[in-house]
């Protein structure tokens, strides 16, 4: 074995690295949508509570992809910074079963600030997530609780006190994905120093892991009919990448580790009673 063999050998053996070596796959476009009732409540100046149901499409609208009740409070602490904390649960749909189930719990914690100009309207939305699954599932491959962080900023015009078009860019990093660590020589993950037993020498270094996982630009336009009947109507134009870790129950095989990419366009639209 000359040099650099022994130099390959050592890295492949006793070197594992988080697999940044990932094989990439691009999905194919894809469009849903969301369609949401609800109602908004002024308890006094600066506070409010909001109740709504939202069904989501997807798979080109052929397929529902969950239900979901979002109850919020926002409070607008001075002119402006307002803050919020919502509550939401998530029912998504399982198309192999027909039916409902496994529900998500999510709590949400929110900070914007907010910059008037005219008729226009300026704001940087920080929003950050936590979302429990339940049920039974592979915790080698994802966690109970989700963590995740949105920056929203908007631009709002209020072109008369029934119309106001809008647009928005957002940015949602995931706060603790898989950290996967294994030897893999660009076909096959190897057998490596310090792994778990089993076909594929790799070990899940916890939870760790931040990256960016889409970036959303969203056009819409908020519309009053009356001081009590509102309509919210948006397209929303997803970039997403997802890192997907597929592993056995036991966590004894890697059986891969792929970025998922694609565009995902959705069309929004929600009915608001405010009172």
């Amino acid at each position: 074995m000359n040099f650099f063999q022994k130099i390959v050998f050592f890295l492949i053996a006793f070197v594992p690295f988080a697999l940044s070596a990932q094989t990439s796959v691009d999905l194919d476009s894809e469009f849903g949508g969301r369609i949401s009732v609800g109602i908004d409540k002024k308890i006094q100046k600066g506070l409010h509570v909001s109740l709504d149901e939202e069904l989501r499409l997807d798979d080109n609208f052929k397929s529902v992809n969950r239900l979901q009740m979002n109850f919020g409070v926002d409070y607008k602490l001075m002119q402006h910074i307002k803050l919020g904390i919502g509550y939401s649960l998530i029912n998504p749909y399982d198309m192999t079963e027909n039916a409902f189930s496994d529900a998500k719990h999510r709590i949400v914690f929110s900070a914007t600030g907010i910059v008037r100009y005219g008729q226009w309207r300026f704001a940087l939305k920080e929003q950050f997530q936590l979302t429990h699954r339940t049920g039974s599932f592979n915790e080698y491959q994802n966690p109970r609780n989700a963590l995740t962080l949105k920056s929203r900023l908007s631009a709002k015009y209020n072109y008369s006190e029934r119309f106001a078009p809008y647009v928005f860019v957002e940015f949602r990093s995931v706060l603790n994905a898989p950290v996967v660590v294994a030897s893999y020589d660009g076909t096959n993950y190897l057998t490596s120093l310090g792994s778990k037993i089993g076909d594929a020498g790799w070990f899940l270094d916890g939870f760790s892991g931040n990256y960016l996982n889409r970036i959303r630009l969203g056009v819409g336009a908020q519309i009053k009919f009356d001081v009590h009947n509102g309509l919210n109507i948006c397209l929303l134009l997803d970039r997403v990448s997802d890192k997907i870790v597929d592993a056995n129950a036991e966590g004894t095989k890697l059986k891969s580790y792929t970025k998922e990419t694609g565009f995902v366009g959705q069309i929004g639209v929600g009915y608001v009673y405010s009172f």
